[in-house]
């Protein structure tokens, strides 16, 4: 068997799609996905799941209704389920999110920036 490390700038050269993750592995029922932003998504949530923002590279923006947390490049943030939030990225922005399979990624809202589940690169 050969072991490879799985390798974060070359899965993120392999696709440009703005807010649509890319899983990269799986650890029992969850997914790492890598995703791109630029400018802002829409405001959603997660009922059944908590979410985990990793930037990579960039910034990013997370308002709630009551406030913002901004995260840089080295820095992550956990979301609690049924917490609404709207996520902006300042530029283009690189993120991992750890999450269950299966999670859409504009949670209940829908429109034009849900993206396809389960996507691999």
């Amino acid at each position: 068997m050969a072991y490879q490390p799985i390798n974060l700038h070359s899965k993120l050269a392999l696709f440009d799609e703005l807010w649509s993750p890319r899983v990269i592995a799986e650890m029992n029922d969850y997914q790492f996905k890598l995703a791109k932003g630029e400018g802002e998504f829409v405001w959603h949530s997660h009922q059944h799941t908590d979410e985990v923002f990793i930037v990579l590279d960039g910034t990013l923006e997370i308002a709630f209704r009551d406030g913002v947390v901004t995260l840089s490049s080295g820095e992550m943030y956990v979301i609690p389920k049924g917490v609404e939030h709207k996520p902006k990225a300042i530029g283009l922005c690189q993120v991992m999110l750890v999450e269950p399979r299966g999670v859409v990624n504009t949670g209940a809202e829908g429109g034009e920036f849900t993206a396809e589940n389960d996507l691999w690169v």
